[in-house]
């Protein structure tokens, strides 16, 4: 499974900008995916998650009620909605995809290589 994000930029403060994270290559064996972020100096965080088992989409406490996530699974993509974007959202976004086990392949990780998202005060 391969994942590219796209849709980065730098943006004000309040203003609103979705990320996509295209999957190629295996693409029926996926069964979650994510968005992560991180910030300069600081740990990756779990943004958000949509998983087949679960159906809604989860999100961090810092992101609920400004971030949705959606996948569409016709075009094997998954969307991250920012909205009422805040200096303290700046970080590198990364999508990662997680697959079930099958006969040649337990269950794997994948990662993009992710998109840089500035927001200005």
């Amino acid at each position: 499974v391969q994942l590219l994000e796209s849709g980065g930029g730098l943006v004000q403060a309040g203003d609103s900008l979705r990320l996509s994270c295209a999957a190629s290559g295996s693409t029926q064996n996926i069964n979650a995916m994510g968005w992560y972020r991180q910030a300069p100096g600081k740990q990756r965080e779990l943004v958000g998650y949509i998983s087949d088992r679960e159906g809604s989409a989860k999100y961090a406490d810092s992101v609920k009620g400004r971030f949705t996530i959606a996948r569409d699974k016709a075009k094997n993509t998954m969307y991250l909605q920012m909205n009422s974007l805040k200096p303290e959202d700046t970080a590198v976004y990364q999508c990662n995809a997680l697959t079930v086990a099958t006969m040649s392949q337990p269950p794997t990780a994948y990662w993009g290589q992710g998109t840089q998202v500035t927001v200005s005060s």
